[in-house]
């Protein structure tokens, strides 16, 4: 694609709980190139959930515009919304989320098949996507018999199988133990090498050393804008 995969423009996110109102984003514009692996750190309450949540086209600003692979989020209705989120964003999270008592392959397979794709077909593209990162022998595995390293491959794979313009992974490694996470992060680096747009959302500043370029968030704000050397 032409122009940036994610561009926004002086965004303000609000939320009202009775007489009371909270401002979570407040003037936020941050632009993502194609091809960039961009770390958003911050603390809790910093405003990285409802950035992430902006981004991943789960919600919509109260001011300014989120575009996301060059659609405007805030005009697009709901359905609308849920194609370019299928289309354009492959989730990681830090939970997994996979379903249960459902095959390794099966997991990959469905968003492919909730586009439409043929059984077979889904199937064979999941397999691949698998296979190329390191569980070709794990396939007919459901959750239960794999280790937490080797479901976060899974829930990547799945995030990538549909060849999004963007791979948002929020906190990847956080349910991992060292080497697992390690493991995550050397994947997450080896796709973006290959060309693909990484965000990675991260309480954690030597988590979020690992990109090229750092985003610093507190308070509903961007603090900075680090380039790795």
């Amino acid at each position: 694609m032409t122009g940036p995969v994610v561009r926004l423009t002086d965004v303000r996110r609000e939320y009202a709980v009775g007489d009371t109102t909270t401002v979570a984003l407040d003037g936020v514009s941050l632009s993502i190139e194609p091809g960039e692996f961009v770390a958003i750190v911050g603390p809790s309450g910093s405003g990285k959930s409802t950035l992430m949540n902006l981004v991943g086209c789960l919600d919509r600003p109260t001011a300014g515009t989120v575009e996301v692979a060059g659609e405007d989020v805030g005009r697009l209705g709901d359905d609308a919304l849920t194609r370019l989120r299928g289309d354009a964003i492959g989730f990681v999270f830090q939970q997994f989320q996979l379903l249960p008592q459902t095959s390794a392959l099966d997991n990959v397979a469905a968003p492919l098949l909730y586009r439409g794709e043929r059984v077979k077909t889904a199937r064979a593209k999941a397999a691949e996507v698998l296979a190329a990162l390191g569980l070709g022998d794990r396939l007919e595995h459901d959750r239960t018999m794999l280790s937490g390293g080797q479901q976060q491959r899974v829930a990547i794979a799945r995030a990538v199988v549909t060849e999004p313009a963007l791979v948002l992974a929020d906190e990847p490694t956080g349910a991992l133990d060292s080497r697992s996470g390690a493991a995550v992060l050397e994947l997450l680096e080896s796709m973006n090498a290959e060309g693909r747009t990484i965000v990675l959302i991260t309480h954690d500043a030597s988590i979020a050393e690992r990109a090229h370029r750092r985003v610093a968030i507190r308070d509903g704000r961007l603090l900075e804008a680090k380039v790795a050397a």
